[in-house]
């Protein structure tokens, strides 16, 4: 009999896998406190507070002159109010004089309103005159000599042009909260609120390790039986799309011995090795062996496609490793490089978004329509690599439901990066339908999610 957990072949469901590996990564790492300038992409360890208000004062929101609204209430341009000019006050500095009945302080933007003033009217409505009455040029910028006086064209209302203070921030107001990691805008808040550094959790360092006798280096030749290694440049890019520290652990002949050896490197320290390849049933997939003399094994099949054999489990850091709780997590991804590529996605991401503590919800779905019949194996979970109809300027198309329809990027072998780097989304087809007709409604998972989309 099928359990809840299991699909054909008592496969693990994709849900229940990763619960069952999420349960098993540790605390979540240690904090540090960084300046602002090395906190993008790190994940954010406590609340950030303002310590001011922002703007900390009223402040002129453009060049021109602060004044009293009701002075000019009755300004036109057949008409204009005069106003004489006692003073002017630049970004940076304290006015030095304050606005009374008919009179105008030069300010820049930026600049805090100097008492008195209750609005700003731009430069471009006034007209400047020296001592002597005559008029300069109409809207000139305000950055000439201080004019006597001006003449104000329009009438404009209290509060025109002036930030108030606290009308962004104000003191004590919760800016950020921990669990996600800092966006540049977050950077700039944090900054506007006063805060000279922040805490953050240490990067997750991730070792990746490849496995098979017949893997070469990228470039190196290949002789009768070799190809490149492309597992371990990928993954070593995915981990570092997760804010990883990366650590490079070769590549693994098929052998228990050697894949100890490497192991063994990366448990003393890394917070978590991935290694792809020699997780399935072959006689010379000694991965899932080497990962139970090290440590345990937790799972290792699941009813997804690509990617079948997966295996996971952790083991004890050596003495003075600084691996969280003293356990390093062990990912065995398959060796064909697009379940490696999905695998990682499903599973090895959400466990190092845990383990950095970032707070992430499960990634949002986009509706789709697939525009071509496709049959996938039966009892897994399938996960289709896509491209998605877009126009002339690269916007994707949706029809009158909000779908985007997609076509496959390519043939769908696991071995088969090409499609993968074509593919703009996974379209995926749950574990109960063989075949999808053209026309079928899909799920996506974009693999860049599109602007405007949560990922």
């Amino acid at each position: 009999m099928r359990t809840e957990t299991e699909g054909d072949e008592g496969l693990l469901a994709v849900e229940a896998a990763l619960d069952r590996l999420l349960a098993q990564v540790p605390s979540e790492l240690p904090t540090e406190r960084v300046a602002l300038a090395a906190g993008l992409g790190r994940v954010l360890a406590e609340v950030v507070t303002s310590t001011t208000d922002l703007p900390p004062w009223d402040n002129s929101a453009m060049d021109g002159y602060a004044i009293r609204a009701r002075d000019v209430a009755a300004a036109s341009e057949d008409a204009p109010v005069r106003l004489t000019v006692v003073g002017e006050v630049r970004a940076g500095h304290a006015p030095d004089a304050a606005v009374g009945e008919g009179t105008a302080v030069r300010v820049a933007t930026g600049a805090p309103l100097p008492p008195g003033a209750d609005a700003v009217v731009q430069v471009e409505l006034t007209t400047p005159l020296d001592e002597g009455g005559e008029r300069g040029p109409r809207g000139r910028d305000a950055a000439g000599p201080l004019p006597a006086a001006c003449l104000v064209h329009r009438s404009i209302g209290p509060g025109t042009a002036v930030r108030r203070r606290g009308e962004d921030l104000r003191a004590g107001q919760r800016l950020l909260e921990p669990g996600g990691a800092l966006r540049p805008a977050d950077i700039a808040v944090a900054a506007a609120g006063g805060a000279p550094e922040l805490l953050v959790r240490r990067r997750p360092r991730v070792a990746v390790l490849a496995t098979g006798d017949e893997l070469r280096v990228p470039g190196s030749g290949l002789g009768p039986a070799g190809i490149p290694d492309s597992n371990r440049p990928g993954l070593l890019a995915l981990a570092a799309t997760v804010g990883a520290e990366t650590l490079d652990l070769g590549i693994a002949e098929d052998t228990l011995e050697a894949t100890l050896a490497a192991l063994r490197d990366g448990l003393a320290s890394a917070d978590a090795i991935v290694v792809s390849g020699g997780v399935s049933v072959g006689p010379y997939d000694v991965v899932r062996t080497a990962f139970g003399q090290l440590g345990r094994v937790d799972l290792w099949r699941v009813a997804v496609q690509p990617g079948k054999p997966f295996a996971f489990g952790v083991a004890p850091a050596p003495p003075g490793a600084e691996a969280p709780d003293g356990r390093v997590l062990l990912f065995g991804l398959p060796g064909n490089p697009v379940s490696a590529f999905v695998t990682f996605e499903l599973f090895v991401r959400p466990a190092l978004d845990r383990l950095a503590g970032r707070a992430t919800a499960p990634p949002a779905g986009d509706a789709g329509v697939i525009d071509e019949p496709v049959r996938k194996a039966p009892g897994r979970r399938a996960f289709l690599r896509v491209v998605a109809d877009r126009d002339a300027y690269g916007r994707l198309r949706r029809d009158g439901r909000g779908r985007v329809h997609v076509r496959l990027a390519g043939g769908q072998g696991s071995h088969l990066l090409h499609s993968l780097v074509a593919a703009d989304a996974l379209a995926v087809v749950p574990e109960t339908v063989d075949h999808l007709e053209a026309g079928s409604d899909v799920e996506l998972r974009w693999l860049d999610p599109p602007a405007g989309h949560p990922s």
